[in-house]
């Protein structure tokens, strides 16, 4: 079972690979502050690159996606990521993957959006609910309940989510097309910044009563990546 895992993984890859240029031509950060250039370095992508003739297998290797990982938090999932910040030599190549666990009876992935890649995702163990809601002005939500060997693609910047209706632990991989797709959680964006929103903005907004506004600014938002 676990050698089906990485073969499935691998195929992640493989797929994901003519989305690439989909996104990372676009900035990989929402801003750069700039620092003095280090010795024999030359910055690309939102990295300095090391000297080509320097790099070495362990610049574009990882180990570890095949160990399950703690879901006992409060939205029970885990997602381990594997992009430039683990596997260097992915600066510039526009790739990177994920391992998500969820815990059984409701592991949830919540909303959240990527905002520079597009995720091809495959379960590996368990049954997920899975689904993305498009843009404005209907914002119809596009939904499946997916099994082992099911495939289901979130496109590019959509708010989408990964919710565990089994009763045993799910297990899925996420091919996405970035080497720094970064991620934006709804609820903790909004409830959950520092500084906070102004109340009054969230109240008209959402049309909830202040003091339920305050109630959810004070909850502690966990992320699960």
């Amino acid at each position: 079972m676990k050698s089906a895992h990485f073969i499935l993984a691998f195929c992640l890859l493989a797929l994901a690979s003519p989305l690439a240029y989909a996104s990372d031509p676009s900035p990989l950060q929402d801003f750069c502050v700039a620092i003095n250039d280090p010795k024999d370095g030359v910055f690309v992508n939102g990295k300095f690159c090391k000297d080509p003739k320097l790099a070495k297998a362990e610049d574009f290797y990882y180990s570890g996606l095949n160990i399950p990982r703690n879901t006992s938090n409060p939205v029970g999932s885990t997602v381990t990521p594997v992009n430039v910040a683990q596997i260097p030599g992915l600066n510039t190549l526009g790739i990177s993957l994920v391992r998500i666990d969820y815990a059984p009876n409701g592991g949830l992935n919540p909303p959240h959006t990527h905002p520079r890649a597009t995720e091809i995702l495959v379960v590996v163990e368990g049954t997920l609910y899975v689904g993305f809601v498009t843009s404005n002005t209907d914002n119809p939500l596009i939904a499946k309940v997916l099994y082992p060997g099911d495939v289901f693609v979130f496109p590019i910047g959509l708010i989408h989510f990964q919710f565990n209706v089994g009763k045993t632990k799910a297990v899925a991989f996420a091919g996405l097309s970035s080497q720094n797709p970064g991620v934006i959680t709804i609820a903790n964006a909004v409830f959950g910044p520092n500084p906070s929103i102004n109340p009054d903005i969230l109240v008209k907004a959402f049309q909830l009563d202040k003091n339920v506004v305050r109630k959810l600014q004070s909850k502690f938002w966990w992320a699960n990546n």
